[in-house]
């Protein structure tokens, strides 16, 4: 991969923070192939944040505890299940959906669009963070959700997380809420992109290369069963391997 490199340099940049545990995130890249070319939606951070300011980024946060309890549509498939709790602390089912739903109602939250199924009946919300879905009778669809690529920021740094990069098509937005996006929200705007265009953005190193990994996935017809990367710095070497 081209952007490997660039990956690497920002990886072995030292930090001059307190070793921070990672906490678990989970973000989700949009993607609209019903043109020419497949194209992602991206989202411009605010220039004020403390954290990537101006960056485009996918969106996503760390994970809740009302995440493991959302009810869902669909399950996640079992191949995307089992490479979720793949290298991870007590692996199980639910922390497993724990991280596709976080990215689901992350992504809510930043851009005002729900995934998911509409039914008659709201969903038995958890808490007020899935306010959203339960106003619009929205459950989310885990088995439209695809896991391409898991990444921990290096140690030593301001804020550490360990997220798992999500992707999944615009056909699965089911529900859309105004206003979300403006100059004193979290994005300042969205853009779809066409993957070409995106990877020339303003991006930090991890996002490009997620970008060029998604793009060999959707080469490969996005199948279930191709093996997810996993980038992290291990005893101060960049390694990439396998779920």
């Amino acid at each position: 991969m081209t952007n490997t490199a660039e990956l690497t340099t920002e990886l072995k940049r030292e930090g001059s923070h307190p070793n921070l545990r990672p906490r678990d995130a989970a973000t989700l890249i949009l993607i609209d192939r019903s043109g020419d070319g497949t194209k992602v939606l991206l989202g411009r951070r605010h220039h004020g944040h403390a954290f990537m300011p101006g960056k485009f980024v996918f969106p996503g946060g760390r994970l809740e505890r009302p995440d493991r309890l959302m009810p869902v549509a669909t399950e996640l498939k079992p191949q995307v299940e089992a490479r979720l709790m793949r290298q991870v602390r007590n692996p199980n089912p639910a922390k497993a959906r724990a991280y596709a739903l976080a990215a689901v109602r992350e992504t809510f939250e930043e851009t005002g669009l729900l995934l998911g199924v509409h039914r008659d009946a709201p969903p038995a919300i958890p808490g007020p963070l899935w306010d959203g879905f339960a106003a619009a009778s929205v459950y989310p669809d885990l088995g439209s959700v695809h896991f391409i690529a898991r990444a921990i920021t290096p140690p030593r740094r301001a804020r550490r997380f360990d997220t798992r990069f999500f992707a999944a098509e615009v056909a699965s937005v089911a529900h859309r809420v105004d206003g979300v996006v403006g100059p004193d929200a979290e994005l300042v705007e969205l853009a779809w992109m066409p993957l070409a265009e995106a990877k020339a953005l303003d991006l930090a190193a991890i996002t490009r290369v997620v970008l060029e990994d998604l793009e060999h996935r959707i080469a490969r017809g996005l199948a279930s069963d191709l093996p997810v990367p996993f980038y992290r710095l291990l005893h101060r070497r960049f390694t990439r391997e396998l779920l």
